[in-house]
């Protein structure tokens, strides 16, 4: 069972490593394994910044939790625009992402916010996609969806 809740500062090691995990192993048809471009992605995954993220008050972070281990990070700002969806690598395809969205929806929802919007991954986009977001403008992965 996954569970989603806001993040709090004692998670920041374990989430990081999320989100850094994620990236490395399941993101290479974005950064095709360049150690340049994988680094560009990571310099801000970093626990100091994982306290300013939970810190903003306009935004919410959640992670979604299994057996208490993190196995996905999210965070979206309070007017609609999801900054990010991850996981970890052995939770792939078990619904992580889903959850995670849906968190995002209900909370969006709730402070009346009636669509999201995100900029996807190669990787992410056909997940976005069977979840209701469609292109927004001439950039396929500039991604939209009513809530």
């Amino acid at each position: 069972m996954i569970k989603i809740r806001e993040a709090m500062d004692a998670d920041a090691a374990e989430a990081v490593n999320t989100l850094r995990r994620s990236i490395t192993d399941l993101c290479v048809a974005d950064h095709q394994n360049d150690p340049v471009e994988i680094e560009s992605w990571l310099s801000n995954k970093t626990v100091e910044n994982w306290r300013q993220w939970i810190a903003r008050d306009d935004s919410v972070v959640l992670v979604a939790e299994r057996d208490r281990k993190i196995i996905g990070v999210g965070m979206a700002t309070l007017s609609g625009y999801i900054l990010l969806n991850y996981v970890h690598p052995d939770a792939r395809f078990g619904g992580v992402s889903k959850a995670i969205l849906s968190g995002f929806e209900d909370v969006l929802r709730a402070r009346g916010i009636r669509r999201c919007r995100l900029e996807s991954t190669v990787t992410a986009q056909s997940f976005y996609e069977s979840c209701g977001f469609r292109s927004e403008g001439g950039d396929a992965l500039l991604l939209a969806k009513s809530l």
